[in-house]
């Protein structure tokens, strides 16, 4: 069924409005020199689709053809009509008009359209009804009434988190709406919500079915926070249950060759691996060094090798804190957020897989975020110098930031309802945004929780660890398909993954190729210590006894053998193990991926398998509320027992330029404006996201229209009323939509209620 008016032709002019994480307003009228005559609340969830007409003739068409069109009654004045289609499907209309002489007349023209009065000022309203008489008793109880737009509040502590969302309301105040939850949403609801759950169900198209309730909020639990992860490999609890190990304890062999090996690695050129044309694969690099350089300090002991490797790292983290990469970042004043400049010179958009169309940033600056982790953790002075904490901090920002500010919108890339990241930026899909790679997004979000580790934020620390949660709990609900997934179609589950995402659909492929490894090899990438969390062993075995075992994994060919192996440690780590442990090692590895790591991680993940764990002792965080921060923190007097404090930093060498004085991270030159807080610091550009000093950019072609913001409540005050004989009151509604921040996340880490 369509909604539509009769006023709206091929002129039509269609223009948003309140766009935020969860909602927008799409308002129609019928030529660019004309005033809004339909508004269509959107939300996500909605249990009813709205339209709110301003003095307009109300049209509604059907492709599917209307074969019953029957009025039913009035409550509250809500009119009601039950419709069927040619389908057997089994519809409900609702029209609430702002004044009435008795019915509206809404006609069945034909088969294909339903009209309604001229000069219709009012809403109506349609649902489908999969529930018969039940259905219709919940749709009637929240008919007049529609979510405006959304607001999410979480809470963390320790290993356990909820969050809610809580939808703001539009129409008649007293009822209670009608939303629809996705499966991963039921599965984790509190008590109260479950309590609100109605036998109505409705197919969605890549996501199961959702199950309707009739609930103003609703709040989901996670009790199985990745709280005990940190940088060395982890596993997952053997017997199931919550929780997990960290383990440092390799056993001598494998530590004797994670020292001969890393020597290796980090004597290869650090810049010709990570300054490169593209900010993917040098997050990639950049992440790759910072991993060894971690194994080596922490799990190997090898602190002055870690020390000289750690000198290079910072050089070549500066290039990109200064801006002097091969395609520097920008500030686009238009989307607001940290974009390569590639496609504003070259005029490709794909460049860099479309970065400046801000396609992939959080898979892009994930890495970078993971990188400056390590590097603060391991010299803690680094990030107050200069501006390294702030040129972070800003592409946390860009892909995370958690509220909506004048430089960042809230959460670019991870949606809170849908419990995932979208990769899609601004290019046109016809089956809207989508995503390929799970681990991905769930290693963006790992390198937050250890980014707000490393410099003691326990909120950023706190959401990472729930939106990992999350994150793990719909990746295996919609992803990761086990043999008893009930979310995704029977004939589809042998593919185990499902490829490319989709909002209207699945595609078991990828945008780079159709091999098998690769469709299956984006979804491990990079091994982390999070993969034991997001992915689980049944599935890992399920996917591997499918595709790669009985030797077929050995005739994979490029650095995509090397990730299935490293990926095959979650449930055989001491065949993983030997493969990278092979004396004659040979196979090409991939740019984000070190041997150094691998058999550390392998090593790791095999003694952890036979109850042989120790954690990192070196990592004692206390990201807690209360903790020392670096402006309560105070000297304790002794300047040895001040060095050790957290986080544990060394007396790293430093090296020295021609001058021979220390070569630190700053004071630097930076081109990138980074907004250092939502109050201040405001980016100093010109043209159309080019930093000051630059020329101006290109025209961008996608610029935003500036319009007239016009408000539903405004229609209803400059309009007025038919002048008709009422034989009714009008009910008691308030069309003001509420304007509360629909897009706020604060996660404290301390217990409080919803």
């Amino acid at each position: 069924m369509v909604l539509s008016a009769a006023e709206l032709g091929q002129d039509t002019v269609l223009s948003a409005e309140e766009l935020t994480a969860f909602s927008v307003y799409a308002n129609l009228a019928p030529s660019s020199n004309s005033r809004v005559i339909m508004s269509l609340p959107v939300v996500q969830g909605m249990g009813l689709v709205t339209a709110i007409y301003n003095d307009a003739r109300p049209v509604i068409r059907s492709g599917v053809f209307f074969r019953t069109f029957d009025y039913v009654s009035v409550s509250d004045g809500t009119y009601k009509w039950r419709v069927t289609l040619n389908d057997n499907s089994h519809w409900l209309l609702y029209v609430t008009p702002l004044a009435s002489s008795g019915i509206p007349p809404f006609t069945l023209v034909d088969s294909s359209m339903i009209s309604g009065p001229p000069g219709f000022i009012g809403m109506i309203q349609v649902a489908k009804n999969p529930s018969a008489d039940v259905g219709e008793e919940a749709f009637d109880s929240a008919a007049g009434a529609y979510a405006a737009n959304a607001t999410i509040s979480g809470s963390v502590d320790g290993a356990a988190g909820s969050y809610t969302l809580a939808w703001g309301k539009g129409g008649v105040q007293s009822k209670t709406l009608l939303m629809y939850a996705l499966p991963h949403h039921v599965e984790s609801f509190d008590q109260q919500t479950k309590g609100a759950l109605r036998d109505i169900r409705l197919v969605t198209t890549t996501k199961g079915y959702a199950q309707a309730i009739l609930a103003n909020k609703m709040t989901m639990l996670e009790n199985d926070l990745p709280d005990s992860i940190g940088f060395a490999p982890w596993a997952k609890n053997p017997s199931g249950g919550s929780g997990g190990t960290e383990n440092v304890n390799l056993g001598t062999e494998a530590l004797a060759l994670v020292n001969s090996v890393g020597q290796a690695e980090l004597g290869q050129d650090f810049n010709q691996q990570t300054r490169l044309n593209s900010m993917y694969y040098s997050g990639k690099g950049l992440a790759k060094f910072a991993t060894v350089l971690y194994t080596m300090s922490n799990i190997a002991g090898n602190r002055e090798l870690a020390a000289s490797g750690l000198v290079k790292l910072k050089d070549a983290f500066n290039v990109f804190v200064n801006n002097t990469q091969p395609e520097p970042l920008v500030y686009d004043t238009v989307w607001k957020g940290v974009v390569s400049s590639a496609t504003y010179t070259k005029g490709d958009p794909g460049l860099d897989f479309g970065n400046t169309l801000y396609n992939d940033h959080h898979f892009h600056y994930g890495y970078f975020v993971y990188a400056a982790a390590v590097i603060g953790y391991l010299e803690p002075a680094w990030l107050d110098q200069g501006s390294n904490r702030a040129w972070v901090n800003t592409l946390v920002r860009d892909y995370a930031n958690p509220v909506t500010d004048e430089f960042f919108p809230f959460q670019r890339a991870f949606d809170w309802f849908h419990g995932h990241s979208w990769a899609k930026g601004l290019f046109e899909s016809g089956d809207g945004k989508d995503q390929e790679s799970t681990s991905e997004d769930t290693f963006a979000t790992y390198a937050l929780k250890m980014w707000g580790r490393v410099i003691r934020d326990p909120n950023m620390e706190a959401r990472a660890n729930l939106q990992l949660a999350v994150q793990a709990r719909s990746i295996r609900n919609y992803f990761l398909l086990t043999s008893d997934n009930q979310n995704q179609p029977p004939q589809f589950l042998p593919n185990k993954v499902t490829g490319i995402l989709f909002e209207n659909k699945i595609d078991h492929t990828t945008y780079f190729g159709a091999n098998t490894e690769f469709i299956q090899g984006i979804h491990m990438i990079p091994l982390n210590p999070s993969s034991a969390y997001t992915r689980p062993k049944q599935f890992v075995q399920e996917e591997w006894d499918m595709y790669f075992s009985n030797g077929r994994v050995d005739q994979v060919q490029g650095g995509w053998k090397a990730i299935l192996y490293a990926n095959y440690a979650l449930i055989n780590p001491q065949r993983a193990y030997e493969f990278f442990a092979d004396p004659n090692f040979s196979t090409q590895l991939d740019g984000g991926a070190s041997r150094t790591w691998y058999l550390a991680y392998t090593a790791s993940l095999l003694h952890a398998a036979r109850g042989i764990a120790e954690a990192d002792g070196a990592m004692t965080f206390a990201a807690v509320a209360g903790a020392a921060t670096p402006e309560n923190e105070e000297s304790s007097g002794d300047e040895e027992e001040d060095k050790n404090q957290w986080p544990r930093g060394f007396d790293w060498p430093q090296k020295t330029n021609s001058t021979g004085t220390a070569k630190s991270g700053g004071p630097v030159t930076n081109d990138l404006a980074t907004p250092q807080s939502e109050e201040t610091n405001t980016p100093t550009t010109t043209g159309k996201g080019y930093p000051a000093g630059k020329q101006d950019a290109p025209t961008v072609p996608w610029t935003k229209d500036e319009y007239t913001k016009t408000r539903p409540e405004a229609w209803y005050e400059q309009q007025q009323s038919p002048d008709v004989q009422t034989d009714y009151e009008s009910p008691d509604m308030t069309w003001a939509l509420q304007d509360t921040d629909a897009d706020e996340l604060d996660c404290d880490d301390e217990a409080e209620d919803s």
